[in-house]
């Protein structure tokens, strides 16, 4: 089987996926905009063919480069990624090639937040009321039926970027005044705290593997506000949660991809689904999978892609916390001697790549433990302020 794999040198704790693919039997073959010879070691053990593209928002040089790869090596079988931006990127190249898996119409649906509330709609799972605002009156038409605040964002976006909360029609008059050429959809405030539903589609579409998570505060205020970030996983999944996240993955038909489908869950207790990405959770959530359960997901996806697997054991026996600190802030408290008193607990620690810092910290570190009563005290000291 050969497989193009895009960026497989970013995010950083990526290049697992390529290698896993090598070792579940795979030609890999990848296209990325990092010179082969600054590739770490293991990552050029796992390709078979590589190509740099400086650009890789130029279809015509990525397009170029696949073909070069094809001349080589043959017809392509898969064309992967797991990076959200590059999704498109993966379709086009998958119907100029002729590869089995998602073309660019049939991606539509989980590219546009717009069209994505109809899918939601039609599944039965409450969604965030919003509309495509194309002026300001529009705008003031929908904050005056919904009220204020309104969460602004572009209708195909990625993540939490270019995303504003609008708390008044001056705000929302201004917010107009200067915004960019693209559309950009509006969607209710909902208060309350973010709950994903995480995980992996076999081929059929079939989950193989699911879990939660819970956030502290949204990606949105983390950015907006310079706060510091903590989520964690969840060992049991709420029962409401796992039924609405298994019928929207259902309803978008994902197959052998990673899923984070985020939700709001009121004061109240009521869920409502705010949208779903057909990649993995950013950051290190993948490595927190692995932490959590005790399983190898790199190697999981791999052997769903190249050979087909439906089913692999997981359990969750840890929570595992994401605890992100920003050289913006001042902590009481040093590496140095989180390890000394800590220590145990933490499993993992590293520098956040620049992309990614102003959404989730400079620095992130990775606890466990089988109860969250355990790892608080964690958090608490790695993110007290000076």
């Amino acid at each position: 089987m050969n497989v193009l794999y895009l960026s497989p040198n970013f995010p950083p704790n990526y290049w697992h996926f390529p290698a896993q693919l090598k070792r579940a039997g795979a030609s890999v073959l990848a296209i990325g905009w990092e010179p082969y010879e600054r590739l770490r070691p293991e990552l050029k053990q796992a390709l078979s063919g590589y190509c740099q593209v400086v650009d890789m928002g130029v279809y015509e040089h990525v397009h170029r480069a696949a073909a070069y790869l094809v001349s080589q090596w043959g017809r392509l079988d898969r064309v992967a990624g797991q990076e959200e931006h590059w999704i498109d990127l993966e379709a086009r190249l998958r119907l100029d090639f002729n590869v089995e898996g998602p073309k660019p119409d049939d991606i539509r649906h989980f590219r546009q937040k717009s069209m994505m509330k109809e899918v939601f709609r039609k599944a039965g799972v409450p969604v965030a009321r919003g509309v495509v605002a194309a002026d300001v009156e529009a705008g003031l038409g929908f904050a005056g039926e919904a009220g204020y605040p309104v969460i602004a964002k572009p209708d195909k976006g990625v993540g939490a970027a270019a995303t504003h909360k609008l708390s008044s029609d001056a705000e929302l008059r201004a917010f107009f005044s200067r915004k960019p050429s693209v559309p950009y959809i509006l969607e209710e405030f909902l208060d309350g705290f973010i709950q994903s539903f995480d995980g992996l589609t076999g081929k059929d579409g079939q989950i193989v593997f699911c879990t939660a998570h819970q956030f502290s505060t949204d990606i949105m205020t983390a950015v907006n506000e310079d706060r510091h970030l903590h989520y964690w996983s969840l060992r049991d999944l709420p029962p409401d949660l796992e039924r609405l996240g298994r019928k929207s993955i259902e309803a978008f038909g994902l197959r052998e991809r990673f899923f984070h489908l985020e939700f709001i869950r009121s004061p109240q207790g009521a869920l409502c689904v705010m949208e779903v990405n057909a990649r993995p959770p950013g950051g290190l959530t993948t490595d927190m999978f692995n932490y959590a359960n005790d399983i190898d997901v790199y190697r999981e996806w791999a052997e769903v892609v190249v050979n087909g697997r439906s089913t692999f054991a997981y359990s969750r026996p840890f929570h595992v916390s994401y605890i992100g600190r920003k050289n913006s802030l001042r902590y009481r408290h040093s590496h140095e001697e989180i390890l000394r008193e800590h220590g145990p607990r933490i499993v993992m620690h590293t520098l956040i790549d620049s992309v990614f810092r102003q959404a989730i910290g400079d620095f992130a570190y990775l606890a466990r433990a089988t109860s969250m009563d355990q790892l608080r005290p964690v958090v608490d000291y790695i993110h007290e302020l000076a």
